[in-house]
């Protein structure tokens, strides 16, 4: 029979739970929800001569969004994120199950290869792709030998080039989610299913596609996200001509001065990331019941 605990010992540990967990609250609290509750108090603000905010409270800042030249700027973040979420599940998927049926040594070798450009600035990843897509760079030299084009061709800036920085950036952290999901997979399963007449196809759709499923959500999830808030490879690969979410409100600081309306297109951001984080929540819930 074992003895009860002296009194005073749960009241000890929850405040040494307390002390260990302060500084990390306290660290969250400064840097983050501060400069958020901030961020949401100036979107109510009103905007002084000089670009700041004069206090006050209005909702024009949330109407003036409404303007067609901003709902299509949301729109088409809404797409493009989509569309760069697609196209990295989808090759997300075809490395991942490259990945698995290799060798386990061949695939650590495999996994630090993708995980080595990430030891380079962003930034420099992204200029990288401008000397690879300029007049008489190695693409179009490619491009000029197989007779695709005939003499320098302008690839940057453009919606396409700007399209492929963002599959390039977030490409990695579709593969690892779904390469986590189909590691355990015994290869026995995808030969057994051939075995009983499946084709390449049906292997994938009906017996590896559903085991990957919980990697694809977090793929998609950690995809679509972070493509809503990025604003250099647009500058830089897009020209500028095609701005995402994060270039409207770089604009609205830096180039109207208009603190109070960036501050409402930051806060019109945070809230379409939440409900894409409730939609992904939900499909995960609904395939979990579905799994059990």
């Amino acid at each position: 029979m074992t003895a009860p605990p002296p009194a005073g010992a749960g009241a000890r540990r929850g405040f040494l739970t307390a002390a260990l967990l302060a500084p990390a609250g306290l660290t969250v609290a400064g840097l983050v929800l501060v400069p958020l509750l901030l961020v949401v108090r100036d979107s109510f603000a009103t905007p002084d001569l000089y670009g700041g905010t004069k206090g006050g409270f209005t909702l024009a800042n949330y109407r003036s969004l409404f303007d067609p030249v901003y709902l299509k700027v949301f729109g088409y973040s809404l797409g493009m994120a989509a569309l760069n979420a697609a196209v990295c599940l989808l090759l997300g998927y075809v490395v991942a199950y490259y990945l698995v049926s290799r060798a386990p040594q061949r695939q650590m070798l495999l996994l630090l290869l993708i995980i080595v450009p990430f030891w380079t600035d962003f930034l420099v990843r992204t200029f990288a792709w401008i000397n690879l897509l300029s007049p008489g760079g190695p693409v179009n030299s490619l491009t000029d030998a197989v007779g695709l084009t005939h003499g320098p061709a302008q690839w940057i800036p453009s919606q396409g080039a700007s399209f492929v920085g963002l599959v390039y950036a977030f490409l990695p952290t579709a593969v690892f989610p779904v390469y986590a999901s189909l590691r355990g997979v015994d290869p026995a399963l995808g030969e057994a299913a051939r075995d009983l007449g499946c084709g390449w196809w049906r292997v994938h759709t009906k017996v590896l596609l559903p085991i990957a499923r919980p990697g694809l959500l977090a793929a998609a999830l950690l995809t679509f996200i972070p493509t809503l808030g990025v604003f250099v490879i647009p500058v830089l690969l897009g020209g500028g001509k095609n701005q995402l979410v994060g270039n409207l409100i770089v604009t609205l600081y830096t180039e109207f001065r208009n603190q109070p309306m960036g501050a409402a297109a930051s806060v019109v951001l945070l809230v379409l990331m939440l409900v894409s984080l409730a939609v992904f929540g939900t499909a995960a819930r609904r395939l979990r019941r579905k799994t059990a």
